[in-house]
């Protein structure tokens, strides 16, 4: 289907100009050639034609827009025509003459007259006759020759062609994607009337593109097409196919740290919980607590792993908590929580910090949650570096719901669901003949029975499920459904599905396929669960060659490249939520198999039978490995061509009763319209053998010169095209998309100019392209074959491709120049999400590989996509390699390419493949460059369609390369002295040439040349070419850049004579080796170096000698300078001879600047010389000197910044009289204007403070907020505070700064958000508003913690107290490494290893050269010179410092050290601190802590050192062991030497405010007021001038303060001091010489190990002050040795109980009651748990009790810490300290005399925070504990005295609190000495006894006093009974007395009467 445009003429145009029409349809534009000097008619005379996907509508429009060209301006419309296209449709063709109308819709007289025709569908692909639109046929055969010779696009030439003459022009793409290499492909009618020379296409687009170039709005060109550019954008697709993935399964580095810091909420009574950390195999516990549901661990794992990315990615990290595991038992599970080690990877930083864990059951679904764990999690891989929060004191109270631990999107409450994996049947697999029975078997018996027993396994979220054995099965049928069950969504992302061929010995993998659930799903509102299939997925590994061993196991196994097909599995794959509410449902998660459904064969697709084309047109750069042997190539698809068991043909279709083959082939021929073909086309799937010859010494090549062999393959596959087909279009979309990004980015990089309008047209671009999808994505092909999922996935790519359409508009307009870089940023999402979307889950027809045979042996191998080169009629939708001739780098197989291997070319092949149905095969040679003809195979006489075995190449056209290789940088350290003797060698094609040397492979490159053909002139701006940079790899890795510029010149007719001169010696044995010419060459200017020389260090020895007497040579351009010779270097490493230069011709642009080669040489005796090392400066940019715009004044501009940098009182500078700048720092204004004021605080005495950054100016505004009622907090009292209250009011400012900083950065998302949302139609707003709704969540959250001291806790009040800076990395990253002007050069020496683990550049680091340069062009500016004191012999460094040695005292305080790597067995470490500067050693061993991984040390150490020989200082960790020698756990290096010298004054920190007494105390030996004259001095600044007191004037700035300070006794003087401080505070605002100094701090410092590369070992936080020892002495070091906990004594009186729930029926009476006591203990303290006594026999749940409770502990009031110290375990040989928070348990409990004692409920308060008790037991209710009510919380800190009613709470079955009793207590809290003063007995012992409560008299135990309890119970209640059972006992007795005694009367009456 097509739509042709034939635009004639144009006429009645006015004046005389150049004309250009513009034609569009469905929003793709073509342009006409550009008509010049038309006066008022233009004959355009072209066709356009657009391939249509999908029926035109007769409601479509065409539109014609003419235009006045201009090369400069815009183009001018002149007139638009439009019309509707329903004629079109109803007759197919229409000639048209109409006049055009004008931008208002009104017609003009201009008149245009065009011929349009449509060709509709009709069923088949039919060809359309295109020959009457050209006129006659005649003309055909002339516009054939012009256009050969024509260079191929019709636009190219038109000067040269007669007005009239006609010419057809393929509009198969736009300018606007002249980018794209290859060639468009004309249809085979076309292919004969307009042959292509073989040559690509972009450079005649490129031509035209400059034609039209200036006419198209500028977005809109490629910056390919216009070369005129440094940087091509041809070298970013020239990277090298020979990347390795970076899942090719090469084991990296692994760090898995996981802190388990406390449990909450967990479900059960009264539980000794133990928690489990589990990833992967590897297991480890945590200790247990007993009694408590909330225990409180802060333990922390590592879990080390040496594994491949693929392997780790997919590891469970899984949490448990077991309840009573002990030595003897297992313990039960309570709950656990399990999430792949990917999830954690993908995170921000790659951790979760402070989350809490929700545990679930997986025995039991029905329940609910199990309770929290709250923990961290980090995965680190190597040259990772995480930022952990700091660790301080983590008081916050939490919010467990809004703090989970999920991935963002995740929803708090996921659902138990099923996940069914529905295995169907696999087909094509390999036979695993590996067992010797079985050969023994065939050998004896015969029989030949299929050679597997096939089974599959589904592993998915550290489940395994397995199907049954299919026993001896080629095609094995299973029909059954492995169901796991887990939480949805998972947080585990992939599904692993392997086929294994079952063995007695060992079973092992087939296959591997892996199902991505983030590609079957859709979490967004309209998305939908995971789902897949029926569908086949394809399965790739080992090459099929059955040996014993296979070397290739790893890739059966998923790791790494498949390099060949293995099997292809049909699968399913459903989920369903379950309703955990139904009965029915079975509570657990084993994993379940069961028989499926069998589904029928065609819900995967029709049968279509496919073929295969290849034609090798070019095999080179074969390795002289295997140059010797004859070398064939072959190609598979499938199993088809295979040449081991390509004989099978599994996929023929068979008919369902199973006729025979031939039948089946003749019915499947007979719906081929090539009926004729029959079955008997075999396919040849190899290239016949041939010998190779040499290219040069590396390198063989095929001579396949004339001849190109050709290979065809009919396969059978389902037919699902449409899912490749949308694929492509979207990787369409995004390789534009990318190209056009890569583009801008070199814009930006190389400071070309409107890179925006760049962007605006690649906005442009993406935005049609969607649309494009849109139309043609939709199309319905047989609706049966078509899963749920095709389904689905299509709506939510139309879905997201049209809201991105719509973004991308809505972004191009607002592309402006200073938010060039914001948007590029945005639209890198774009392209993530468009790669993402265009990997289709469900495979169809298998990849293409093709290999490199040599002597029957597999060598080396290709693996093409199928979708890359399937074929469509529909230009979109076609594969992007289809029927394009495509360069293949082929590469080893599997683990033989890894390291060095990998990086040798095997071979290049250029090869022409095209894959379509077999109906469509007329087409297959429809891409092929022009002048190749077909030779058919004998047998094929007669048959025009039959495949050719190989294509006869007619047309030469001679051609030569010119390389202009001009220069190379930062290449690869190839010899053993670290530098490199490279040469180049260029191929092409056959021919090879080099530059001079000798061989040994540095990396390559691919460049494509620009192409000249004969007739075209040699001239701007494409000729001659520009320098680029190309980037040179080595495998994977970037090893340099060569900056070359290569040209191919077509050699006309008149031979190499027309070429452009080469002026140059000409080298005739070797072929021209030359300069560069002078037009490619860079325009050079004359440059001065000045180099500074200041010293090396850590010379490593060379060849075992030591350096003696080494120097420097500088080399750059061929030019250079020599350092003076050091002559001692052990004595003075440093050089005598400062500065010195030398003068080059550099380019003048920057960007080509050759590098700058920094060497040491040592000067050994007699005139030797070693290399000891080197380093290459690549860029020379930071060290040009720019002089300064002298044109404003100075001082002025600097006002600009400070006012943007800080409002000033009063919103501005104040202006003074002589332009001062007055910088107040008192509180003179009221206190409203505080936060524009700078603020020094002169009412208080010594804590002053300086309120200087914005945050604390915000904190301030918060709190004058937050407390306008209540009274300013009292100052806390100075001798009360230490350093170390400084340095946690300094952490909690970090903190607050870092949340402001969230908060900052989520609005600044909202605002881009809402950018994009607005500027966009409200079509898609629901996807934004659910992403905004997220953003909301994630904002309220930070703002809620920032808070969360302000509003809930108003006592909570932060004092006044002097902070100090807190770095949470190291300093230097903070002041650009201290490099202000002396720079560290690290010397290199040594090859790179080859292996990309062994050598680090640590490793090849052999000393350190410091110094600097300065580049300026020559003649000096004269300013400088001319500035006072300017002395000559230092050129540019005026003012540098005396580089002789000097002594320093350098005093290093190291605060603590946090998440330590655990260094012993137990998962604990003994750290102690080791430090190392010179020849001094400090081992602190004997004050190692023990068992400790965040240990604080608070300590300081003294060293005298002299620079410049003792300057790098080594602060290490170890592990202190009792015996065998101390481990290192890790240590930091600190270059003293840059710091001493460094502007920003690192020598002593600059303190907050200056006090001479107190915690503040002023360290530094040199007041303010000294420091900032001597700063004065040294920067020659006008200054200091005090005066009156407060005042200080600097240059032109007047600083103000308080003028007096009050000494230790109180008195007051006045002083300088505080206005000098504030000057220095403010330095980086002083002109010219300003720079910020480095305030009073502590920095933290990573730890790490040379064992563990690049892996964090933990954190040490520390500062280091050098004091000169030719100065006055410092005072004695600061105090902070750690803190001693404070001892405080916990009485708890238990007064009463009320309302306990009644658990016991009464033994005699049923009645409920309770045997009540309360259980008391501070936490973390259970074995001191203590118990009143038992009120027995409570009827109505209240208890007396009078009890007290006596609780000692150590305190530490800063951290909010109890602190504990015990032995671990009876063998530890010393305690531990545990740091736990401060909470106090009651608990009641119900006691049993024979069984264990009941538990009924529990409160835990924290003492620093918890509800104040009711007053009466009937106000106390459940909610003040669950925090549901608003209750003032106390601080028994504070409070000291606490007395009131609790509520008591437990779980009932549903797992919500219930009430279960009350509790009246009294807490009252001393210190151990008022606790001595003031002794009391525990319980109601003396001394102050407390009285006997006064129970009831139910109240006792009823075994030890039987009569009282028969009194009260019996008696008391069956009185009555009682006494009515008494009267008829007497009755019953008198009655037997009766009897008894009736018969003896008797008789005595009868006898003796």
């Amino acid at each position: 289907m097509a739509l042709l445009v034939h635009l004639k003429t144009i006429t009645e145009l006015k004046g005389k100009g150049d004309r250009i029409a513009k034609v569009t349809f469905r929003g793709h534009p073509f342009y006409s050639r550009v008509l010049e000097n038309c006066e008022d008619e233009a004959e355009f005379d072209e066709t356009f034609r657009w391939p249509v996907g999908s029926n035109i509508d007769g409601n479509e429009m065409l539109e014609i827009q003419v235009f006045n060209y201009s090369k400069v301006f815009s183009n001018k419309i002149i007139g638009t025509f439009r019309m509707v296209l329903q004629q079109v449709v109803e007759e197919g063709y229409l000639e048209v003459t109409d006049t055009l109308i004008d931008d208002n819709n009104a017609t003009i007289k201009t008149s245009i007259c065009v011929e349009v025709r449509y060709q509709a569908a009709d069923g088949t692909v039919g060809s359309w006759n295109d020959g009457e639109f050209l006129g006659d046929d005649s003309l055909q055969g002339e516009e054939k020759d012009s256009q050969e010779t024509d260079g191929l696009l019709p636009g190219s030439h038109r000067g040269s062609r007669q007005p009239g003459e006609k010419s057809f022009r393929r509009a198969g793409k736009s300018v606007f994607s002249a980018m794209k290499l290859g060639k468009s492909r004309p249809h085979k009618e076309e292919q004969q009337r307009q042959d292509e020379p073989a040559v690509l296409e972009m450079e005649d687009l490129d031509r035209l593109a400059i034609r039209l170039g200036d006419s198209l709005d500028p977005d809109s060109i490629s910056l390919a097409s216009v070369t005129a550019l440094t940087t091509n954008v041809s070298n970013k697709r020239s990277k090298p196919d020979i990347k390795m993935e970076p899942s090719a399964g090469r084991p990296m580095d692994y760090q898995v740290s996981i802190t388990v810091i406390e449990a909450r909420q967990l479900v059960g009574l009264n539980m000794d919980p133990v928690v489990c950390v589990e990833v992967g195999d590897d297991k480890k516990y945590t200790s247990m607590k007993e009694s408590t549901n909330c225990p409180y661990y802060n333990e922390y794992f590592v879990f080390d792993f040496h594994v491949s990315p693929d392997v780790m990615f997919d590891k469970i990290i899984k949490i448990s908590v077991i309840h009573s595991k002990n030595l003897l038992r297992s313990g039960t599970l309570v709950g656990s929580f399990k999430m792949d080690v990917g999830t954690v990877y993908s995170q921000p930083e790659h951790q979760f910090h402070h989350k809490w864990a929700i545990l679930s059951d997986p025995d039991d679904i029905s329940a609910g949650l199990k309770g929290y764990v709250k923990c961290d999690i980090a995965v680190v891989g190597k040259g990772d570096n995480i930022k952990t929060p700091h660790k301080a004191n983590e008081t916050e109270e939490d919010d467990i719901e809004g703090n989970l631990l999920l991935p963002e999107g995740v929803p708090a409450e996921r659902q138990w669901a099923r996940f069914y994996v529905k295995i169907y049947r696999a087909e094509g697999l390999p036979r695993m003949n590996t067992s010797l029975m079985a050969n023994m078997k065939k050998a004896f018996i015969g029989e030949n029975k299929d050679l597997v027993d096939p089974y599959v396994q589904v592993f998915f979220a550290g489940q395994k499920g397995k199907t049954s054995v299919q026993k001896s099965s080629y095609e094995p049928l299973w029909n059954e459904q492995i169901v796991f069950t887990d939480l949805f969504p998972p947080l585990c992302k992939r599904m692993k599905v392997q086929i294994r061929d079952s063995d007695k010995v060992n079973d092992v993998a087939i296959g591997t396929h892996f199902i991505d659930l983030r590609k079957i799903s859709n979490d967004g509102d309209k998305g939908f669960l995971p789902t897949l299939g029926p569908a086949w997925v394809n399965m790739y590994g080992s090459t099929r060659n059955y040996t014993l061993l296979d070397e290739h196991q790893d890739l059966n196994e998923g790791l790494g490249e498949g390099v060949s097909f293995r099997a292809r599995l049909m699968l399913g794959l459903a989920v369903e939520i379950l309703d955990t509410s139904n009965p029915e449902l079975t509570s657990s998660t084993e994993v379940q198999v069961e028989q499926a459904t069998p589904v029928s064969d065609s819900c995967t697709g029709k049968m279509e039978e496919f073929f295969l084309f290849g034609a090798f047109l070019e095999a080179s750069m074969i390795d002289r490995k295997n140059g010797d042997k004859p070398i064939t190539f072959e190609v598979t698809i499938g199993n088809y061509g295979n040449q081991v068991d390509g004989m099978s043909r599994p996929q023929r279709p068979k008919k369902k009763e199973g006729g025979d083959e031939e039948e089946v082939d003749l019915i499947q021929n007979s719906s081929d319209d090539e009926g004729d073909e029959g079955g008997d086309l075999v396919s040849v799937s190899s290239s016949p053998p041939m010998r190779p010859q040499i290219t040069d010494r590396n390198y063989f090549h095929l001579p396949y010169l004339d001849r190109k062999p050709c290979i065809y393959i009919k396969s059978w596959w389902q037919d699902q095209r449409r899912r490749l087909y949308n694929a492509n279009i979207m990787d369409r979309i995004a390789d534009k998309l990318e190209e056009g990004l890569n583009d801008v980015q070199e814009m930006i990089k190389t400071e070309k100019s409107y890179p925006e309008r760049r962007l605006r047209g690649v906005l442009e671009e993406l935005s049609c392209g969607c649309y494009r999808f849109l139309s043609l994505a939709d199309k319905d092909q047989s609706q049966s074959s078509r899963t749920r999922l095709d389904r689905e996935r299509l709506k939510s790519c139309m879905r997201e491709l049209e809201s991105m359409g719509q973004q991308a508009k809505a972004l191009r307009a607002q592309v402006k120049r200073h938010t060039v870089r914001d948007k590029l940023k945005l639209v890198q999402n774009f392209l993530q999400k468009l790669r993402f979307l265009a990997d289709e889950p469900q495979h169809s027809i298998p990849d293409v590989f093709i290999w490199m045979m040599s002597n029957n042996k597999r060598i080396a191998y290709a693996r093409v996509p199928s979708k890359d080169v399937l074929f469509s009629i529909v230009e979109e939708e076609a594969g992007k390699d289809c029927a394009k001739v495509k360069t293949l780098f082929l590469k080893l197989p599997g683990k033989r390419g890894f390291g060095s291997a990998g990086w040798t070319v095997q071979a290049k092949l250029e090869l022409y493949l095209w894959l379509g149905l077999n109906k469509q095969r007329k087409d297959f040679l429809c891409g092929l460059p022009c002048g190749f003809e077909e030779v058919k195979a004998a047998q094929g006489l007669g048959l025009q369609s039959f495949p050719p075995i190989s294509l006869c190449y007619t047309k030469k056209q001679a051609f030569q390369l010119r390389a202009h290789m001009y220069q190379a940088r930062s290449l690869f350290a190839a010899d053993s002295s670290g530098l490199s003797d490279p040469f180049a060698r260029v191929f092409f094609i056959t021919q090879s040439q080099c530059t001079e040397g000798k061989a040994d492979f540095m990396g390559r490159t691919f460049a494509k040349p620009v192409v000249k053909m004969a007739d075209e002139d040699y001239c701007p701006p494409r000729f001659p070419p520009q320098l680029e940079y190309y980037q040179i790899y080595r495998g994977n890795a970037t090893a340099g850049d060569l900056l070359a510029a290569f040209e191919l010149l077509q050699i006309g007719p008149a031979g190499k004579a027309d070429l452009p001169p080469i002026n140059g010696p000409v080298d005739t044995d070797r072929g021209p080796i030359m300069p560069v010419p002078l037009g490619i060459r860079p325009v050079l200017s004359k440059y001065r170096i000045e180099v500074l020389f200041w010293g090396l260090r850590d010379l490593k020895r060379v060849n075992l000698a030591q350096v003696d007497r080494p120097r420097v040579d500088i080399e750059c351009a061929g030019r250079g300078v020599q350092s003076s010779l050091i002559h001692n270097y052990k004595k003075n490493p440093n050089f005598n001879t400062l500065v010195k230069w030398f003068e080059v011709d550099l380019p003048e642009n920057e960007l080509l600047h050759p590098p700058l080669n920094i060497r040491v040489v040592d000067c050994r005796a007699f005139g030797r010389y070693t290399l000891v090392g080197s380093h290459a400066v690549s860029s020379l940019r930071r060290f040009i000197y720019r002089p300064p715009d002298r044109s404003s004044p100075n001082w002025n501009t600097t006002v600009g910044r400070y006012r943007g940098a800080r409002g000033l009182s009063n919103g501005g500078p104040c202006y003074c009289p002589t332009g001062e700048i007055v910088v107040n720092m008192e509180p003179e204004a009221p206190v409203k204007k505080l936060e524009t004021m700078v603020k020094l605080d002169a009412s208080s005495d010594a804590v002053v403070k300086v309120d200087v950054t914005e945050e604390e100016k915000d904190k301030k505004k918060k709190k004058k907020k937050g407390t306008a009622e209540e009274p300013e907090e009292e100052e806390p009292d100075e001798s009360m505070l230490d350093w170390w209250s400084k340095y946690f009011a300094s952490i909690d400012t970090m903190k607050e700064q870092i949340k402001q900083q969230d908060v900052a950065a989520v609005d600044a998302e909202d605002k881009e958000e809402m950018d994009t949302t607005e500027a966009g139609p409200k079509g898609n707003m629901k996807g934004k508003e659910k992403a905004k709704a997220v953003k909301e969540e994630k904002k309220k959250k930070v703002q809620n913690q920032g808070q969360g001291q302000g509003s809930e806790v108003p006592e909570k009040k932060k004092p006044k107290i002097d902070e100090l800076k807190v770095y949470p990395k190291e300093l230097e990253s903070e002041f650009d490494n201290f490099e202000d002007w002396l720079h560290t050069f690290n010397l290199l020496r040594g090859k790179i290893g080859d292996d990309e683990d062994s050598s680090t550049e640590e490793e090849r680091i052999v000393g350190r050269f410091k110094g600097s340069l300065c580049v300026y062009k020559v003649p000096l500016p004269e300013d400088i010179s001319r500035e006072a004191g300017y002395d000559p012999t230092y050129g540019m460094f005026q003012g540098i410092p005396s580089n002789d040695p000097i002594n320093v005292l350098v005093r290093v305080y190291v605060v603590r050290a946090t998440d330590l790597h655990p260094a012993d067995i137990n998962g604990k470490a003994d750290p102690y601190i080791a430090i190392r500067l010179g020849k001094t050693d400090i081992r602190d061993k004997e004050n190692y802590i023990s068992k400790q991984l965040n240990p604080v040390f608070g300590k300081s150490f003294d060293i005298e050192a002299s620079f410049p020989m003792e300057s790098m200082l080594t602060v290490a960790v170890y592990d202190w062991d009792l015996v065998g020698t101390d481990d290192l756990i890790g240590e930091t290096k600190i270059d003293l030497e840059n710091r001493y010298y460094s502007k920003h004054r690192a020598t002593c920190g600059i303190a907050q405010t200056y006090s001479i007494h107190g915690y503040n105390i002023w360290r530094d030996p040199m007041k303010p007021t000294q420091i900032l004259s001597r700063l004065c001095k040294e920067g020659k600044v006008d200054g200091p001038h005090f005066g009156p007191p407060g005042r200080v004037k600097v240059a032109n700035r007047v600083f103000t303060g308080p003028s007096e300070i009050e000494d230790e006794n109180g008195q007051r003087k006045t002083t300088d001091e505080h206005v000098a401080l504030a000057a220095l505070r403010h330095w980086e605002d002083i002109p010219r010489v300003g720079c910020p100094l480095v305030p009073e701090h502590v920095e933290t410092r990573p730890l790490l190990n040379p064992d563990k590369p690049g892996i964090e070992q933990g954190r040490l936080e520390l500062w280091v002050d050098m004091f000169p020892m030719d100065m006055p002495a410092p005072g004695t070091p600061l105090d902070i040795s750690p803190r001693k906990p404070k001892k405080y004594e916990l009485r708890v009186i238990v007064w009463n109980t009320d309302e306990v729930v009644l658990e016991d029926d009464d033994f005699f009476t049923g009645e409920k009651s309770s045997d009540i006591f309360v259980r008391g203990w501070l936490k973390g303290q259970q074995e001191d748990k203590q118990d009143t006594d038992v009120h027995y026999h409570s009827l109505t749940g209240e208890g007396n009790f009078n009890w007290r409770y006596l609780f000692p502990f150590d305190y530490l009031a800063a951290e909010e810490k109890i602190v504990i110290s015990k032995k671990e375990s009876m063998f530890s040989w010393d305690e531990t300290e545990y740091k736990i928070p401060a909470r106090l348990t009651l608990q009641i409990w119900d006691a049993d005399h024979f069984s264990a004692d009941d538990f009924l409920g529990a409160i835990e308060l924290d003492l620093n925070r918890f509800p104040r008790g009711a007053k009466t037991a009937k106000q106390c209710s459940m909610e003040m504990a669950t925090g549901e009510v608003e209750v003032p919380l106390v601080s028994i800190f504070k409070q000291k005295r606490v007395k009131g009613w609790w509520p008591l709470l437990a779980r009932n079955e549903n797992d919500e609190f219930e009430l279960t009793g009350k509790v009246e207590a009294e807490l009252h809290l001393l210190t151990a000495e008022e606790a001595e003063k003031n002794p009391v007995g525990l319980a109601r012992n003396e001394p102050d006894p407390l009285e006997k409560p006064n129970r009831p008299d139910t109240s006792f135990i009823w075994f030890l006093n039987p009569l009282k309890s028969a009194r009260y119970f019996l008696w008391h209640t069956y009185r009555w009974f009682l006494l009515k059972i008494l009267l008829l006992v007497l009755l019953l007795l008198l009655i037997g007395l009766f009897l008894y005694s009736v018969p003896g009367y008797l008789v005595k009456k009868i006898i003796g009467a």
